[in-house]
Parts: structure tokens; C-alpha cells; sequence
């Protein structure tokens, strides 16, 4: 099993990539892309290896830089950060990686729980804390509870969104009707 899978300098089209990954995705039953980033390798595969059997797609890196990279390139519903990486801190990820809609859900994983990590990655934004070593349960719930909330506000902001074109269309409609009368 590849470390670093599909993290390439590849320039594939978004788009055309995103699509492809969804259908292949359907036949599992879910379509959630997951990144994780730890530079631990052995903890990357057998988190790679667990995920990939409960039908996930998941790519996996050793860096924050490369974590940050692998945003850029491609939507990712999650990412697992482990709290202490070569290059900076898993919170200061929490805050580089890029900005999706829906909001990509993540969760800082530590070996090293102390309650000022947990202040801090709930400060810049973490939507859970895992602990190592791995309660592959807990995990598991940890996952598809977040993946689940964020499917409620793709929905909300579905909502949203129709709810404003239907509003504009009679405000437009509405002007047009008077622009009518006035001519």
C-alpha cells in the first residue's frame, strides 16, 4: 500500500478528477475523501488501511507543507492531523489548510494530550480530538459524526442558496412588472 498515494505533481483537471472519484465512490456507499497527515509512516497505513476498508478515499502525508499542498490540488471532506509534525504544529495546520464548501471537518490526533492542545486546537477551529493510541471504534464514530454534520450544512447552505434565487427571481420579476406598467 503507496504512502503519499495520488499526491503527485500531477495537474489533473478538479473538476473532471472530482467527478470521476464520486462515481467510483458510489459503488462503496460513501464518497467522503479523507487526507491524513502524520509523519509517522506506520501510523499512516494502518490508518490508510482501516479507512480504505470502511470505503473511504484517503490520501496520506508526512508534512504540513504537504498537507497544505494536497488541499490546493484536490477537496478533501476531512482531514486527520497529527498534533505535532516535522514542519510546524498540527493547530497551526488547522488554520492553513484551504478554506471548502462545505467546510472540510478536522481532527487533530495526539499521542501527547495535554489541555492546553486541546484549548488550542479547539481555538483555531478543530472539530474533534483523537487520541493515540487508537480506539479504531472511536475513531470510526469520530469520523462519520463529523461527516454527517457536515453533510447537514451542504444541505442547510443548499437551502440557503435556493431559498435567495427564489426570493431574487420575484424581486426581478416584480421590477419587470413595474417597468412594464411604466412603459
Amino acid at each position: 500500500m503507496p504512502i503519499d498515494k495520488d499526491i503527485g505533481e500531477k495537474n489533473e483537471d478538479p473538476a473532471a478528477a472530482m467527478k470521476q472519484e464520486n462515481v467510483e465512490a458510489k459503488g462503496s456507499g460513501k464518497n467522503a475523501r479523507i487526507l491524513i497527515v502524520d509523519d509517522d509512516e506506520n501510523i499512516r497505513r494502518v490508518l490508510v488501511a482501516i479507512l480504505e476498508d470502511e470505503g473511504y478515499m484517503v490520501d496520506s502525508v508526512g508534512t504540513g507543507k504537504k498537507g497544505i499542498e494536497a488541499t490546493k490540488r484536490k477537496f478533501y471532506n476531512m482531514a486527520l492531523i497529527d498534533i505535532r509534525l516535522p514542519d510546524m504544529e498540527g493547530t497551526e495546520l488547522l488554520t492553513q489548510l484551504k478554506d471548502t464548501t462545505p467546510r472540510m471537518r478536522k481532527i487533530i490526533i495526539t499521542g501527547y494530550p495535554t489541555l492546553q492542545n486541546a484549548i488550542e486546537a479547539v481555538n483555531r477551529r478543530a472539530d474533534g480530538y483523537v487520541m493515540k493510541p487508537f480506539d479504531v471504534k472511536k475513531v470510526l464514530e469520530t469520523i462519520e459524526d463529523q461527516l454527517k454534520k457536515q453533510e447537514e450544512e451542504k444541505t442547510y447552505s443548499q437551502s440557503k442558496v435556493a431559498e435567495f434565487i427564489e426570493t431574487r427571481v420575484k424581486e426581478l420579476t416584480a421590477e419587470q412588472q413595474l417597468e412594464n406598467k411604466n412603459t
